[in-house]
Parts: structure tokens; C-alpha cells; sequence
């Protein structure tokens, strides 16, 4: 059978239990456990991953074309499997960067998005030869600079600033005052200095915003990329090749959510295609995501070191926290934090159930991993298993908090 449902979160149809364990990539949590040698670990599980582009390409038009954005989950085994199943990656640093090329990514379908960039991560993505997605009128002159010095011509996309958001999004990343690319009003004259310079224009970039889970909300934002995207193509230096409206596809973690309805995102890309044809010949329309390919694939486990009962309220002090899994503590984004699915993956019905906490070994109380969830009855030595962990997950957490050993990752 498949993980059902726990206290009110949406059914898992990913991992499967047997004998009361949890499931991976066809091993059982226990032998996970000990493949790994530790605990804490992180295990992704390449199947998921597999179905979950499978199942979003089935949905879209042929015509769109899919790309990974690594920075979801950087592990470069992780980047190895996706680029077999992905039209390109799109990286947020010269270190992910150099992963994705050291995975055998492709320098034409690999592109760079992020403000602050350095003028050594310009020059090293222009001499790689991969697409920079400008952000500031600084990165246009530095890149300038360094082709008209070194004979080349870095390949551009200009990241856009428009005046709207994804609504409703988990992280807005457009509209109004943001770090993020330049101000739509200001494209046109970005446009000149690119078709001045010494740079090669490949298309736009605008991304709205991120984990989204109302589908009405994702088209709007992609019908209105692609109007501001037309328009401002009238002042482009070259004809436009790529579109990358972003992506904002969210996943379920907690207990009110329920799973993105692809239907209407894929009866609205059909429509767009065509407009895209007809009045950006050539272009290819590109979907960026990272946390709706992988996050779902992905597990962190730890193990229960201590049983404590304190007035009557039950705490799992596990060997792992925060430090390893900040966005399931509650301190990644979130206003009012709500549980990531948790269960204790060596007994996930249990012969008891009790209400229990699950915390970390940190000298602070943020490091809650479940605040009062259902879960069976748990001893030391038992394996707490946080689910929805294949995105945003080790890498995005403060490692090096109070100096407990690495968590390690696995892929199976």
C-alpha cells in the first residue's frame, strides 16, 4: 500500500509501506538506514522523479520545453538524473554552474539567473558559454566589457522585472520594487545598450514568483508574461529564441493543501503556443522548475535519542534539526508555521498512536521538526521520517549551526 493520510495532509502517492515500513526506491527505511551508515541522511528517490517529468510532459504541449532549476536540490546526482529527463538547467551561481557541467550538461542549455552576480561568475559563464540572464545595467556593461576585450560575445537573455506577481505564490519574485532583473519600464533602454554591446541577445526571462498551488493564479501570470514578452520583443536587437516564463508549480506540505491541478495550466499553454509562433517566430517557450519536479521524490530521516515526557507533552529528541532541514522547522518562508508530513518510518501505523513533538539536538526551541502531530508510538532508536524534502532542503539549511556532524544524501 501507499503512504495514506496523516493528520489531515495529502495523501503521499509516491513511497509505499510494507510491513508497517516506509518505502523508498523499493528499500525499506531500515535498510536505508543502514546503507547509509548515520543517520541523519537525506534519500531521493530517482523513480519519483522520473514519473513526476513524465506525467508534466504528457500534460504540456510538445512545443514547451522543460528546464531544471538546480537550485531546488544541487546534489550532482541528483543533476545527472534530470538532465536525462529535462530540456535544460538553469543555475544560480558559478558553483552550480560548474555541477551542471561537470554532470555533462550542455553549455547551450544551461542558463544563469541571480542578482549580484560577480564579474568573476560573469566572465566565467561567458567564456563557458552558457546564457546569462542579465539583472542590472552593470552586468550588461561588465559582460561588454569583457567581450569586446577577449573577442567574444557572451550569450544574453534579459531577466524582466514586470509590473505584476504570481499571486497568491509562496515567494513573490516580481512586481513592484524587487532585487530581481530589470523594471519592465526600463527594458526598452536595456535593449539598446544590449544591441550595442558586444553580446549575443537570446530572449527573456520573467519569473513571478514560486510554489503556487492555485492554477488560475499560474495562468494569469503566464498569459501576462507572454503579452509583456511580445511587447517589449518590439525593442529587442535580435529576434527573440527563448521565452522562459518561469515556473511557480507548487507541491503539498501541509495539512490544508491538496496537489496543483495541471489541467488548466496545460489548456492555457495550448493557447499560447500558437500566440508565442505567431508573433515570436522561432522561439522556444520555456517552463523553469525545480521544487514540483523534485521536492516530492525526497525524505530527511533522523532517529529518535531520547524520550522525554515535560508536563505532560511528549518530545522525540532526534539527532537531527534545523541545521539540516530548515524549511520543515517552520524558519524558511513560512508566516505561521504549519507540520510538514511526518511519521516514524520503522512503524508508520504503529500498534499505539500518541501526540507527540518531534525536536532537535539545537540549544533552541525553533528546532521543531513536528509540533504535536499524530504519530505511532516512538522509542529511541526509531526513525523519523520528514517527507516533501527534495527541494529546498540540505543545501538551503544553516549547516554549520552549533557544529553537529553533516547529514549525508543518498540516491536511489
Amino acid at each position: 500500500m501507499t503512504v495514506a493520510n496523516f493528520m489531515q495532509h495529502a495523501p503521499h502517492p509516491w513511497f509505499a509501506v510494507e510491513n508497517d515500513q516506509l518505502m523508498i526506491g523499493g528499500r525499506s527505511i531500515g535498510d536505508l538506514a543502514a546503507q547509509a551508515g548515520q543517520t541523519p541522511f537525506y534519500v531521493y528517490d530517482r523513480s519519483v522523479m522520473t514519473r513526476k517529468v513524465r506525467e508534466l510532459r504528457a500534460a504540456l504541449p510538445h512545443a514547451v520545453h522543460v528546464h531544471y532549476a538546480m537550485k531546488a536540490n544541487p546534489m550532482p546526482a541528483v543533476v545527472r538524473h534530470m538532465l536525462d529527463l529535462v530540456d535544460g538547467i538553469d543555475v544560480a551561481s558559478a558553483g552550480e554552474m560548474q555541477v551542471a557541467l561537470d554532470a555533462g550538461a550542455a553549455p547551450a542549455i544551461v542558463s544563469f539567473a541571480g542578482p549580484g552576480k560577480t564579474d568573476m561568475e560573469l566572465h566565467r559563464a561567458a567564456v563557458a558559454g552558457i546564457t546569462i540572464n542579465i539583472e542590472s545595467e552593470r552586468e550588461i556593461r561588465v559582460l561588454d566589457n569583457f567581450g569586446a576585450r577577449n573577442g567574444r560575445r557572451p550569450r544574453v537573455a534579459l531577466r524582466v522585472n514586470p509590473d505584476f506577481e504570481l499571486k497568491t505564490s509562496g515567494m513573490k519574485m516580481a512586481g513592484g520594487p524587487k532585487q530581481f532583473g530589470i523594471d519592465a519600464e526600463r527594458v526598452p533602454d536595456a535593449l539598446a545598450r544590449i544591441g550595442a554591446a558586444a553580446l549575443d541577445f537570446q530572449g527573456f526571462h520573467i519569473f513571478s514568483g514560486s510554489q503556487n498551488l492555485r492554477p488560475d493564479a499560474i495562468v494569469e501570470a503566464q498569459q501576462k508574461s507572454v503579452a509583456l514578452a511580445i511587447e517589449l520583443a518590439r525593442h529587442a536587437p535580435t529576434p527573440v529564441r527563448t521565452l522562459n516564463i518561469g515556473g511557480g508549480f507548487g507541491i503539498p506540505y501541509f495539512p490544508d493543501e491538496r496537489p496543483l491541478d495541471l489541467a488548466p495550466i496545460a489548456d492555457n499553454l495550448h493557447d499560447l503556443v500558437p500566440q508565442v509562433a505567431r508573433a515570436l517566430p522561432g522561439a522556444q517557450l520555456v517552463l523553469e522548475l525545480g521544487r514540483y519536479l523534485v521536492g516530492e521524490s525526497g525524505a530527511y530521516v533522523c532517529r529518535v535519542i531520547d524520550r522525554k515526557v515535560s508536563r505532560g507533552q511528549v518530545f522525540l529528541v532526534c539527532d537531527g534539526g534545523l541545521h539540516h532541514n530548515l524549511a520543515a522547522s517552520g524558519n524558511f518562508g513560512q508566516v505561521i508555521r504549519k507540520n510538514y508530513p511526518v511519521l516514524i518510518g520503522n512503524r508508520v501505523q504503529g500498534t499505539e498512536r500518541e501526540t507527540a513533538s518531534v525536536v532537535g539536538p539545537l540549544c533552541t526551541p525553533l528546532d521543531l521538526l513536528a509540533d504535536r502531530m499524530n504519530l505511532a508510538r516512538a522509542a529511541e532508536g526509531d526513525l523519523v521520517v520528514v517527507l516533501q524534502s527534495g527541494a529546498y532542503g540540505l543545501s538551503a539549511s544553516p549547516r554549520a549551526f552549533l557544529s553537529h556532524p553533516p547529514a549525508i544524501e543518498l540516491l536511489v
